[in-house]
């Protein structure tokens, strides 16, 4: 987005009963933290009144969120990269004609309205500090130029569209990546549903439900990667912690148990891995904290979602996790000085375990948080640049 372009119109009425064309790669909130955000938003919008359409390449049969469904096929035998650019181009054909407003995730050139949930391409290939060969080497990769091209034509300035980034961290990136002025890209964070408080006879019962031990102290890492999001640490970490001291990984895949494999016996005996699932509610109300020592996070949602259960939350300072920007360390969180400090993640573990006053300052200093990112209030948001969108459309569009 240009230094002269327009912020999004805080002020704008929300218009009524749009058709929005959803773009995603697979529409469900057990796939990851992007898509968790898009199922949330688009039930925020469905519930308004707004008639969605989801284009993507998988749709979630356990989703409890069931919208109009064009699915949009990509062969497994091409190379990501190319299957990366067929799904744009078909959602881009797809969505041409009949819709008031398309908001993607996807990479490519569709969308109205595109959201950036990852570093960006153009940042990690040309801003990012790398070996000389492997820059030289990107300049005639067919793969990386195509990522490239994709990316520079999403974000590129135009009446109509906008380029909105899901954390302050991803906004920065972007303006270096592609000279942009910072404070003219929309931020809209991921937001969060509010929970009912968890009494502890709930939380027993429900370890009970779930096969976990009724003592001890149950650690909870949800991640769809959970090596990207630090569980080699808590690993370490775990060493140096008592013995009723526990971790719960939710998402585990086969590079996670293999890394667990390998953990010394005493750490193993205390580690529960559950497979990826839709349904992480139960899992949030068993814990009693939660780890988020991530490598790599652009916002990271888990630890939002985790307050919103009343966890207590440790977590990675940015530039490693981006949701870091938005809590107050020592108030609302626990921010490590590093992802990989395993001594510091379990002196923070002891601390939570061994101190209620800092507990209650966290569950207290959660609630503005949970306030910030209430869900209804990122639809607003939306709904407002959908209003700017629709106020620069030329009638020649044909939407």
């Amino acid at each position: 987005m240009s230094a002269d372009e327009p912020r999004p119109a805080d002020g704008a009425q929300p218009p009524a009963g749009l058709s929005i064309a959803f773009v995603v790669d697979r529409f469900g909130s057990r796939f990851g933290g992007a898509e968790a955000y898009g199922v949330a938003l688009m039930r925020e919008l469905a519930a308004a009144g707004h008639r969605i359409t989801v284009f993507a390449r998988e749709y979630d049969p356990a989703c409890d969120l069931q919208l109009p469904f064009h699915p949009i096929r990509v062969g497994r035998r091409w190379p990501s990269w190319i299957r990366v650019w067929l799904f744009a181009r078909r959602a881009a054909r797809r969505t041409r004609r009949g819709f008031d407003v398309v908001h993607s995730h996807m990479n490519g050139w569709c969308g109205d309205v595109e959201v950036i949930h990852v570093t960006p391409v153009r940042y990690r290939w040309r801003v990012q500090p790398m070996s000389f060969m492997r820059r030289a080497l990107s300049h005639v990769s067919l793969r990386v130029l195509t990522y490239l091209g994709l990316e520079a034509r999403r974000v590129a300035p135009r009446p109509a569209h906008r380029t909105v980034a899901v954390s302050q961290l991803i906004a920065h990136q972007l303006g270096q990546a592609y000279g942009f002025a910072e404070t003219r890209i929309p931020v809209i964070p991921p937001g969060v549903a509010a929970e009912p408080p968890v009494t502890a006879e709930q939380r027993r019962q429900g370890r009970q439900a779930l096969g976990l031990p009724d003592e001890g102290v149950l650690c909870l890492l949800v991640a769809r990667n959970p090596l990207r999001k630090g569980l080699p640490t808590v690993l370490r970490a775990l060493r140096q912690l008592p013995d009723d001291v526990l971790l719960l990984v939710v998402g585990a895949n086969a590079a996670s148990r293999d890394c667990v494999a390998q953990a010394p016996e005493a750490v193993r005996r205390r580690v529960h891995l559950v497979p990826e699932t839709s349904q992480v509610a139960p899992y949030y109300q068993a814990a009693d904290l939660y780890v988020h020592p991530t490598l790599n996070d652009s916002f990271g949602m888990a630890p939002l979602e985790a307050m919103s259960f009343g966890l207590p939350v440790i977590l990675s300072p940015a530039p490693w996790c981006g949701f870091a920007q938005y809590v107050k360390a020592e108030e609302e969180a626990l921010v490590l000085s590093h992802p990989e400090q395993a001594d510091e993640l379990a002196q923070a573990v002891r601390r939570l375990i061994s101190d209620p006053v800092l507990r209650d300052r966290l569950r207290a200093g959660m609630r503005g948080v949970l306030a910030r990112h209430a869900w209804p209030e990122v639809a607003r948001q939306y709904l407002a640049l959908y209003a700017d969108v629709l106020r620069e459309r030329r009638p020649s569009d044909g939407r």
